[in-house]
């Protein structure tokens, strides 16, 4: 059973580092809370300490760059620390900014882009993207049961309900075409169909 390791322990060291002075959108959590998070769901499904850890760190690249920190040194760094497993899980999900031409992405086209790379994307990859999912999908859910206003909650997001809540359907449609079958799946299902509950 996973949960603890040395690994695992660097690894939310390393998270808390770059995701320092970081809050969760529309709220004060630390960010840290979210991949804290995630590796709990890998956890729950009794993933192995690589996947976990990929867990923690999957949002470092894509947000972390700032204060001498390049995208290069990043991957570097975390692929010295956690191995080259870890590395490729964490850049199968993170979203690019640019194509390998060097041409910068819009909103629209890096989650095409993402959707795209997850045909190539390892398993371990994959049970990252679908934890990433469920904690997001479940806390735009938690938030829209406390509040008496949902558009405080759906104007965080730049591609709105619509947008966001199509988001969650099209990455569980799409793990399900690319042969993912772990059973999560199940659980994002759930939240992508709750989530369009509140699109009425």
């Amino acid at each position: 059973m996973t949960g603890y390791s040395d690994r695992i322990n660097h690894a939310f060291a390393f998270a808390a580092k770059h995701h320092d002075r970081q809050v969760r959108k529309g709220t004060a959590l630390p960010y840290v809370t979210h991949p804290a998070n995630v590796a709990i769901i890998l956890t729950r499904y009794d993933r192995d300490d690589d996947t976990v850890i990929a867990g923690i760190l999957h949002d470092v690249i894509e947000d972390c760059v700032r204060e001498g920190w390049t995208q290069e040194m990043l991957e570097e760094r975390i692929g010295e620390k956690f191995g080259a497993g870890v590395l490729e899980a964490v850049l199968a999900v993170t979203h690019r900014r640019v194509d390998e031409l060097g041409n910068e992405f819009d909103k629209g086209e890096q989650r095409v882009d993402y959707l795209r790379r997850l045909e190539s994307a390892s398993e371990s990859a994959r049970w990252v993207c679908a934890a990433d999912k469920v904690h997001n999908g479940s806390s735009i859910l938690a938030d829209l049961r406390r509040t008496l206003d949902p558009d405080t909650v759906w104007s965080r997001f730049s591609v709105g309900r619509e947008g966001t809540i199509r988001w969650y359907r099209a990455v569980y449609e799409r793990l399900r075409e690319v042969g993912f079958n772990g059973p999560i799946l199940e659980e994002l299902r759930d939240v992508a169909e709750a989530l369009e509950h509140y699109s009425t």
